[in-house]
């Protein structure tokens, strides 16, 4: 196991115990990461009693049909943007009933990128009981390091939040 693995095993863990501990389900709604959150949730043994429901929505009309993005969105902003990684993780929120909530929407590249999204660009939203906060970064390296770096982040960002919870 590489010392990236051993970082995201560790993190998976503590949220786990953070979510037993504050009786919080979380959910997550990834796009460029393909579902590399969920499964470093569900790596952990346990991880039914705060894990239910994860949602890969890799193209935009899967952001519509199973997350109720609006089109309008999509258009306007792109699925690389603020406004469509927060209209992910409400929509995820709503149809698993999660308090805790996730959602990634990047350019892994290596191709795909712009000069205004360039390829390392990442867009995460995270949901508290219906409160939303965003924030985009910016990842050097291959698909695989974007994608790694993106799923500690979104772990990382999990369990802040979490851990601010009393």
């Amino acid at each position: 196991m590489t010392n990236a693995n051993d970082r995201v095993r560790r993190l998976a863990i503590r949220l786990g115990e953070l979510c037993v501990e504050r009786g919080v389900s979380v959910t997550a709604a990834e796009s460029c990461t393909g579902g590399g959150v969920a499964a470093a949730i569900t790596d952990i043994a346990g991880s039914s009693r705060y894990f239910e429901t994860g949602y890969v929505t890799y193209s935009n009309a899967a952001k519509q049909r199973l997350l109720g993005v609006p089109g309008e969105t999509l258009d306007a902003h792109g699925a690389v943007s603020q406004p469509v990684v927060e209209a992910m993780v409400e929509g995820a929120c709503r149809d698993s009933g999660a308090r805790l909530g996730v959602s990634v929407s990047g350019v892994a590249g290596p191709d795909g990128g712009s000069a205004e999204k360039p390829v390392g660009t990442v867009w995460f939203a995270f949901a508290v009981d219906g409160r939303l906060e965003a924030d985009r970064q910016r990842f050097a390296g291959g698909r695989d390091e974007v994608r790694q770096a993106a799923v500690v982040h979104a772990l990382e960002g999990l369990i802040r939040r979490l851990e601010s919870l009393t």
